[in-house]
């Protein structure tokens, strides 16, 4: 009887550390699942391979968060374009392509403004849906471009800097997913509605911080011709070395006709574009100072790209904000 007590206590034993033996290995396994997920998250940012909903690409940073925004927990997106980078010199890597060729649509802004990505995107257009939501804008609003342009560029691209434009994007980003996914067309809709006041809200407060620069102060002058739209929309003069293209850059005498409008105008301050580098800028502000200008450096604006991620400039409405202030800082 002591025999078989001591053969039936071994065999539980010999159970429970198989018991614990396979629970160990499955602990481990689920372990490196997470951790590999982890480091998969890591390498692709913004981009879940368990997400059930749209999988989108966006090309620059403020779209992109235009169409989250408007998609909310229906949608993932992968951004192409992150902060400082300058979308028409922007070419697809081959990740890039992937991305774009396993997407359920492919959002751009287009009007030429992702010139050098300008026939990926066309030829990724044959196969899936692409959407040019700037093109949305009725004709008769958008500028034409400067003398000097590239003949694709038949309008000016940089529709963000009027609220009251980009609101024809954020409609048209709006039908497309309600288009795409009618399942939650609903939610679209609403959170497109919502969005869309936050815009105009916006371009409300943009205004009243406008007005508290002197008329005569009203003077922007950048690297390249980026802000025709926000000088349009708030009363502001515009003068840029460059066009509206960073393709094209700026000749000498581009540089001594910036400087001597500067020196003869008494223009307070220049600002530098966040996705343009300064050197010609500073070209400029050299020659204008030879001239006896006292120019001087107001702050740096969001041009071609929205600021860092996880801060208010790092979104549509906060970089056009930001750049408001910075306006009136250094100008008033």
């Amino acid at each position: 009887m002591d025999t078989e007590r001591i053969r039936d206590t071994a065999r539980r034993r010999r159970h429970a550390r198989r018991r614990d033996a396979r629970l160990l290995v499955a602990l481990a396994a689920v372990f490196v699942l997470a951790l590999s997920g982890a480091v998969g998250y890591a390498m692709q940012p913004g981009a879940d391979p368990a997400h059930e909903g749209l999988r989108l690409v966006t090309t620059t940073n403020f779209l992109d968060d235009t169409v989250r925004r408007i998609g909310g927990e229906h949608v993932e997106t992968v951004r192409l374009m992150g902060p400082g980078v300058d979308p028409h010199l922007y070419q697809a890597k081959a990740s890039d392509l992937t991305e774009m060729r396993e997407a359920d649509a492919v959002i751009a802004v287009g009007l030429y403004l992702e010139g050098s990505l300008q026939q990926t995107l066309d030829e990724i257009a044959r196969t899936k849906p692409v959407l040019f939501a700037g093109e949305a804008i009725p004709e008769e609003k958008l500028l034409s471009p400067p003398a000097g342009a590239a003949p694709e560029e038949e309008h000016d691209p940089h529709v963000w800097f009027d609220p009251h434009l980009w609101v024809y994007v954020v409609d048209s980003v709006t039908d497309e997913l309600a288009k795409l996914d009618p399942e939650h067309a609903a939610d679209y809709r609403r959170n497109g509605a919502a969005y869309r006041a936050d815009v105009l809200a916006m371009a409300a407060e943009v205004r009243a911080l406008i007005e508290r620069i002197p008329p005569a102060h009203r003077q922007l002058v950048t690297s390249h011709d980026a802000f025709r739209y926000f000088g349009r929309a708030f009363g502001m003069e515009v003068v840029a070395i460059q066009g509206i293209s960073t393709q094209q850059e700026a000749t000498t005498a581009d540089v001594s006709r910036v400087a001597a409008g500067i020196a003869a105008s008494g223009v307070r301050s220049v600002f530098v574009e966040s996705s343009v580098p300064r050197q010609t800028l500073e070209s400029v502000l050299a020659a204008a100072r030879r001239q006896g200008s006292d120019i001087r450096i107001g702050g740096e604006l969001f041009s071609d790209a929205a600021g860092d991620d996880g801060t208010p400039e790092g979104t549509y409405l906060g970089m056009v904000r930001a750049n408001a202030e910075t306006l009136v800082e250094g100008l008033r």
